[in-house]
C-alpha cells in the first residue's frame, strides 16, 4: 500500500520495490526496535513451506486482460453479470467472456473512444483503476484521471462518460438508477444511470496524508455508506447527498502526521441491521445501521476488504494475517500468521473455506473452521492485488499482468 499526498499520481516500480510498497505501510505502524548485532527481519515476507494439500483446485478456462495493472496500485478485479465476466486493463481494455467457456464476447478500448488514434500513434493509458460494476444492463469503470466511463453490457458500446475532481481508485455504486463515485481528492458524486446526468456532489475533508486507497461506496437502506481518510464512517442521502451521521472508528495517536494515518479504504459492509468497517489503523467497528452508534470495537487494522459469513467475519490485518472473529461481539475465534507480509488481499468466502492471494502470485485457501491452509494454487507470478470475486462458489482472479483465471474449488 502506497501513501499519496493528496492528488498523488501512481509511480512505475521494480519487483522488488513493489514489494517494499506492500511492507512499507506495516511496518511503520508495527516498527520493532534492532541493534547492531541483531538484524530485524520482522517486517520481511513469510517464505511459503510445505502444506498438506487437502485437494487441487481445478482451473476452469484462463484468459488474459490486456498487460492488467501490470507494477501499479490497482483494485480493479472481474465481476460477473448478465451471463458474462466483465474485467479490465489498467491501459484501457474492457473485456466481456462467456462465462461458462471464456470465450471473448466483446472488447472495447477506452483509451481511445473517438477513435481517433493512427497505426503510427502510441497508445496512451486510460489509467482504469475502479470498478468495474454492473447495472442496468450496464458496465461503469472509472479511471485515476477523474472519468466514469458506462457502457452497453451486452455490446460494449459506450453509452456517456463524465467527469469527476481526482482519481476513482475504487468500484462505484449503483442502486435506484443512481450510480454514486467516490474520489481520492473528496468529491463523491452522483450520476444518473441512464444518461450521466449530475445529481448531486459532496466534498469530504481529506486530511494532508493518506494511504492510496479510498473508500468504495456502498448503498444500503437509500444511503450511501463510505469510508473517510480520517477513520471515519460517513453516511449520505441517495436521493440528495444530504450527509446523515458519522461515526469514528479509527485512533490516531501517534506524534507525527505518518503516524495518525487512520483512512477507512475497504468498503463498509451491511449485513442485517448492522454496518462493519476496519480502520487502517485503529479498530474494527459493529456499528448500527440506522443510528451510527458502535456495537462494539476491536483492536485490528487492515486496508483490505473484510468478508462476513454467517455468524464469522473474516480479515486480513496490515501485517498480512488472517484473522476470523465472531460477528456478534468481535471475539477472536484463530489467527493465521502463515502469510505475514506477503502482502495478502482481502478474503473471500468458497464452500468451506476462505481464499486469500498474495504478492508472488499465489491463492491459499484457508479452512472456515480451523484457519489451517488446505490448498495452495499459483495464478501468475506477477502477483495478485485485488481481492478475488467469488459467484456460486467459483472464483475469478486475476493477476497484475492479466491474467485472468476461473477456478474451481472441490467440496470436501
Amino acid at each position: 500500500m502506497l501513501f499519496s499526498i493528496k492528488q498523488t499520481n501512481s509511480g512505475l516500480l521494480s519487483k522488488q520495490t513493489r514489494m517494499l510498497a506492500v511492507l512499507l505501510f506495516s511496518s511503520l505502524l508495527f516498527s520493532c526496535s534492532s541493534t547492531d548485532d541483531e538484524e530485524d527481519t520482522s517486517d520481511l515476507p513469510v517464505e511459503l513451506t510445505e502444506i498438506d494439500q487437502k485437494f487441487e483446485p481445478k482451473v476452469l478456462w484462463e484468459e488474459s486482460v490486456g498487460d492488467g495493472s501490470d507494477d501499479f496500485f490497482s483494485r480493479l478485479k472481474p465481476i460477473v453479470a448478465y451471463d458474462k465476466v466483465y474485467s479490465a486493463s489498467r491501459a484501457g481494455d474492457v473485456i466481456a467472456f462467456d462465462k461458462k467457456t471464456g470465450k471473448v464476447v466483446w472488447k472495447i478500448d477506452l483509451s481511445d473512444t473517438k477513435n481517433e488514434r493512427s497505426f503510427w500513434d502510441s497508445r496512451l493509458s486510460a489509467l482504469l483503476s475502479g470498478g468495474p460494476v454492473a447495472g442496468l444492463n450496464k458496465i461503469f469503470i472509472g479511471s485515476e484521471n477523474g472519468k466514469i466511463y458506462a457502457l452497453d453490457a451486452q455490446t460494449g458500446e459506450l453509452i456517456w462518460q463524465e467527469n469527476i475532481k481526482g482519481e476513482i481508485i475504487n468500484a462505484p455504486a449503483i442502486e435506484s438508477g443512481i450510480v454514486v463515485v467516490n474520489s481520492a481528492s473528496g468529491i463523491m458524486k452522483a450520476f444518473n444511470a441512464e444518461n450521466g446526468e449530475e445529481l448531486w456532489k459532496v466534498e469530504q475533508d481529506v486530511p494532508a496524508l493518506t494511504l492510496r486507497g479510498i473508500s468504495a461506496p456502498v448503498i444500503a437502506s437509500g444511503g450511501v455508506l463510505v469510508g473517510t481518510g480520517k477513520g471515519g464512517v460517513n453516511v449520505y442521502l441517495l436521493d440528495k447527498g444530504q450527509q446523515g451521521w458519522s461515526t469514528e472508528i479509527g485512533e490516531p495517536t501517534g506524534s507525527t502526521e505518518l503516524e495518525r494515518v487512520v483512512d477507512v479504504d475497504s468498503a463498509p459492509v451491511v449485513f442485517g441491521d448492522k454496518i462493519y468497517a476496519i480502520s487502517s489503523r485503529g479498530n474494527l467497528a459493529a456499528i448500527e445501521l440506522k443510528s451510527g452508534r458502535v456495537i462494539w470495537k476491536r483492536q485490528y487494522s487492515s486496508y483490505r476488504q473484510i468478508a462476513i459469513y454467517r455468524n464469522t467475519i473474516f480479515l486480513t490485518s496490515v501485517r498480512g494475517h488472517v484473522y476470523a472473529l465472531d460477528r456478534v461481539n468481535g471475539i477472536e475465534r484463530w489467527s493465521n500468521l502463515a502469510l505475514a507480509n506477503r502482502g495478502v488481499t482481502g478474503p473471500v468466502i468458497v464452500n468451506d473455506s476462505v481464499v486469500v492471494g498474495d504478492f508472488e502470485g499465489y491463492l491459499h485457501w484457508l479452512n472456515q473452521e480451523t484457519g489451517e491452509i488446505v490448498a495452495r494454487h499459483e495464478v501468475d507470478s506477477s502477483g495478485i492485488h485485488s481481492t478475488p470475486t467469488v459467484v456460486d462458489n467459483v472464483l475469478y482472479s486475476q493477476s497484475r499482468d492479466g491474467d485472468l483465471q476461473v477456478i474451481e474449488t472441490p467440496k470436501m
